[in-house]
């Protein structure tokens, strides 16, 4: 059946969407979606889940408005029951490979650990399966090389979980300063909630029902230690890149498009930790500053902050949330969840041009996908830009460790003169979990 909705009444409501929001008429009106038809149940895709976190189904259930869940994967039997009793006529699957051999599943949704994002990726594309798979979309740099050809060989589509690129805010924020609003561009700041500093820590028996092994998957054998495990394995370096890969994913990746780099990346970075790491705690670095600088002299300044609220409602003792913050000669526009402003009024309220870049507009990240799938167009924010979204923060994660300023070649995607810099672009993968293995 049609959605009962048009671009008429669209309009017609502009005034007071904006009324209600911080986002102008204007540029509202000039957002009008297409008409959409509602799938039926025949028309629905089958899905299925791997990695059955909070996050992965939290997910899910948004791709279940899209699609059939039939299927769910997890290391871990407790997660597994929780999976359950949401998709009760679903099957499990203790193993991503058992589950990708079902030839009636169309397309994944990858919420597995940043270190597992890659190797379940690679597998699910040699498959023949579409992805969406969750931000950071890898642990290193060679993997999203490897993964970029793999999408581009399969002609699958896979979509990046940065969801912030299907928001308004974000959107207008970008068109503005792509378009000039600001003058000459000098310089961005981007503002990410600090990690977590603790330990030391102790191991434990491993839980019945958790496969460890298999969870470490490419990572070196460790004992059981609760805390890398599940919601805070990403304050260690060996799963993840701490709050610098995990909500560098977003912000940096609205940064990057802001200033049109988001296919490329900077030419320098420096960087600096602001505290130092506990002995045999989290060793993903929690506050830190880094300094990148683009091809064009525009500055990128990335700092963390204790506003560690999500929805960017808390602030820091400085009065600073989270967010990215664009600064030209001409005035500023600060973007963060929920919420946008500028130095004055009308560099938002102003109408763009007819003639002006528009970017690519999406409002709602997991339909995006779900539609790319049907008509192979690629999603907005696809393997090449998920994947340059974190090569920056991985830059800023190498920065930290090395302490020492590091040259970049966007093009070639190496450090120069610098062989010692190069040998970071991967990690040693055990032999058991290696691309060879998928």
């Amino acid at each position: 059946m049609p959605i009962n909705f048009s671009r008429r009444s669209f309009v017609k409501s502009a005034a007071a969407l904006a009324a209600a929001s911080s986002l102008p008429a204007w540029f509202l009106e000039s957002s009008a979606p297409a008409a959409q038809r509602e799938s039926s149940a025949n028309d629905k895709p089958n899905v299925a889940l791997i990695g059955c976190g909070g996050r992965g189904r939290g997910v899910a259930g948004n791709a279940a408005q899209h699609g059939e869940i039939v299927a769910y994967c997890d290391v871990d039997e407790a997660r597994l029951g929780e999976g359950k009793k949401l998709w009760p006529k679903a099957t499990a699957f203790n193993d991503f490979r058992k589950l990708l051999a079902r030839k009636d599943i169309d397309l994944i949704v990858n919420g597995t650990p940043d270190h597992w994002h890659t190797l379940v990726n690679l597998a699910a594309l040699k498959a023949g399966k579409d992805v969406y798979s969750e931000k950071p979309l890898t642990l290193t740099i060679d993997e999203g090389r490897r993964l970029v050809e793999a999408v581009k060989n399969s002609k699958r589509i896979l979509q990046t979980g940065s969801q912030q690129r299907s928001d308004k805010n974000f959107r207008l924020a970008c068109e503005l300063v792509r378009n000039g609003r600001l003058g000459k561009l000098k310089q961005v700041n981007v503002w990410l909630p600090s990690g977590r500093r603790e330990g030391p820590f102790e191991t434990k028996p491993t839980p019945a029902g958790l496969n460890w092994d298999m969870w470490l998957g490419q990572t070196p054998v460790v004992d059981y230690v609760p805390e890398r495990c599940h919601q805070t394995f990403r304050y260690w370096w060996e799963y993840s890149g701490g709050t610098m890969t995990d909500w560098g994913a977003h912000h940096l990746d609205i940064a990057q498009w802001g200033t049109g780099h988001d296919r490329s990346g900077p030419v320098s970075i420096e960087a600096r930790p602001l505290v130092t790491m506990i002995p045999s705690g989290f060793t993903a670095h929690s506050e830190y500053e880094v300094n990148y600088t683009y091809d064009d002299g525009v500055k990128l300044v990335c700092k963390s902050t204790t506003a560690n609220n999500w929805s960017g409602g808390v602030v820091d003792k400085n009065g600073q949330q989270h967010g990215i913050k664009f600064e030209g000669d001409g005035g500023w526009i600060f973007v963060s969840r929920g919420r946008i402003e500028a130095s004055q009024p009308e560099l938002l309220t102003t109408p763009l041009p007819a003639s002006a870049t528009r970017l690519y507009a999406s409002d709602n990240h997991m339909q995006n996908f779900f539609e790319c799938c049907k008509s192979r167009e690629q999603p907005i924010c696809d393997a090449e830009i998920g994947h340059r979204s974190v090569s920056v923060c991985h830059l800023g994660v190498i920065a930290l460790r090395l302490g020492r300023k590091l040259h970049w070649d966007p093009a070639q995607e190496q450090f120069t003169s610098d062989p010692d810099a190069n040998n970071w672009l991967a990690r040693e993968m055990r032999n058991a979990w290696s691309y060879q293995s998928v």
